[in-house]
């Protein structure tokens, strides 16, 4: 057996499969990364690293370089994405005994611009063919899995179905199939109780008031349990069904549809897209105008959610600017609409730096931009010893970087929102936070939570 990675990427014929990458997402211990058709699912696992503190961000680069520096590569496709993959989660605290994780699979599905393909990857010495990849594909495929779960049971069948591109995802989207309710179900408190939360957010407004930070994002949890058992994939293809103009991710038990871009490198070009000013959709009802001028008269008219938002534009751009050539952003914010939110939202592309020949791999990027004051606030330090004595919660991997990255550093990373841990089987562990700022009122912060978490509660068939 080798030492060293051996990959082979052959082409797709992307019309094999019209409801793009979704309806490969048939088994719960399916890795992924997807936005409307495309993105990158993964199947089986070679080689994991694992790391837990402040340099976890370095160490991960560190080994990901480390192992494809002399990866033997075979590449007919060459796009970003294509190669050795690994799929990642990162745990938002230095000081969170969660292990963040870098998983690299066997066999990637990757879909992006009309063009598709298919990556084996390996340490064996054995030939690697295009007929061998998508006999492997074949296998995982219909094969069984365990749920992705801490609890999980290696002998739970997968959910595979004979039909597995949802109803939504053949239609392009359009049309969203009703849930059916998830039988006998039910919610329970988290850390701290809804009463005990809202006394955190009015400490941490007082906080604010003595003029010790600008924001503070303070985060809740809730636990789910499903006497049925909970379905990852089921719960990613409604994910990505529903919430398309998000990121869908799934990594070791961790899912979700987050709607913020932490940063995405394509050569030597960066993205980011930043959130922050949130209004639940039901608040429309029965208020005049559409629906949308709405959104734009209590969004963008708002002094207190624009000031949120132009602090997490500022926190992005001053971390980001030591790496950057040039850099631009949105004058004015952008309404962005979610099935369940709007968001003041905001895009941010910049040409990166080379220094000494190289530009700045993905994750010394995040190491440098993680948390930014969208998930965190600002001054950071003062935000996150605050989070630690407010919160009396371990976040784990939730607002933690998850995504991808190859071996050319290229890489989509968001921030794991709207999402949750699957912890055993039957119980799933949903978050949601909110930025509270000087003039923040906790009832509203703790209904803000509860429309955050409508994502994660839908998908698992809980009415919300």
């Amino acid at each position: 057996m080798t030492s060293t990675f051996r990959t082979l990427t052959v082409p797709l014929d992307a019309e094999t499969f019209p409801g793009g990458l979704p309806s490969f997402l048939v088994r719960d211990d399916v890795l992924c990364w997807t936005r409307r058709e495309a993105g990158l699912v993964g199947f089986g696992e070679i080689a994991r690293f694992t790391a837990t503190g402040p340099e976890r961000f370095l160490e991960a680069d560190i080994w990901w370089r480390h192992q494809v520096l002399e990866a033997d590569i075979q590449d007919s496709v060459g796009c970003p994405g294509t190669g050795p993959v690994a799929f990642g989660s990162f745990a938002f605290s230095k000081a969170s005994a969660h292990e963040s994780r870098l998983l690299v699979p066997e066999i990637v599905v990757g879909l992006r611009d009309g063009q598709a393909w298919l990556t084996q990857l390996t340490f064996d010495d054995g030939d690697l063919t295009e007929a061998g990849a998508r006999a492997a594909l074949e296998r995982w495929l219909h094969s069984t899995s365990a749920n992705p779960g801490t609890g999980a049971n290696p002998g739970t069948s997968a959910t595979v179905v004979d039909d597995p591109v949802p109803a939504a995802a053949q239609a392009g989207g359009a049309v969203v199939r009703p849930l059916p309710l998830a039988a006998g179900a039910t919610l329970h408190t988290g850390s701290l109780s809804e009463e005990g939360w809202m006394a955190a957010v009015a400490a941490g407004v007082a906080e604010i008031r003595t003029g010790a930070l600008e924001k503070l994002v303070l985060a809740r949890d809730v636990v789910a349990t499903v006497p049925t058992g909970v379905k990852a994939a089921e719960v990613l293809r409604e994910l990505s069904a529903r919430y398309r103009e998000c990121w869908t991710y799934g990594v070791d038990g961790l899912v979700g549809a987050t709607p913020e871009m932490l940063i995405q490198v394509e050569g030597r070009t960066a993205q980011a897209r930043v959130l922050a000013g949130t209004l639940d959709r039901r608040d429309a009802d029965g208020m005049a105008g559409s629906p949308l001028e709405f959104a734009e008269r209590v969004l963008a008219g708002s002094e207190k959610q624009r000031h949120e938002h132009d602090i997490a534009i500022q926190s992005l751009t001053t971390q980001l600017a030591p790496f950057s050539e040039a850099m631009n952003a949105h004058s004015e914010p952008f309404i962005l609409e979610l099935p369940n939110v709007w968001h003041l939202a905001s895009d941010v592309k910049a040409e990166l730096a080379e220094v000494e020949g190289h530009v700045p791999t993905c994750l010394a990027l995040i190491n440098a931009l993680h948390p930014t004051a969208a998930v965190c606030g600002t001054p950071t330090t003062v935000a996150g010893a605050l989070i630690r004595k407010l919160e009396h919660l371990d976040r784990g991997p939730y607002a933690g970087p998850v995504g991808w990255l190859d071996a050319a550093g290229n890489g989509e990373w968001g921030i794991a929102l709207r999402g949750a841990v699957i912890e055993s089987p039957h119980t799933v562990r949903l978050y949601a936070g909110c930025g509270v700022v000087d003039g923040s009122v906790p009832e509203t912060e703790l209904a803000e939570t509860w429309a955050k978490f409508r994502p994660m509660l839908e998908s698992l068939g809980i009415s919300s």
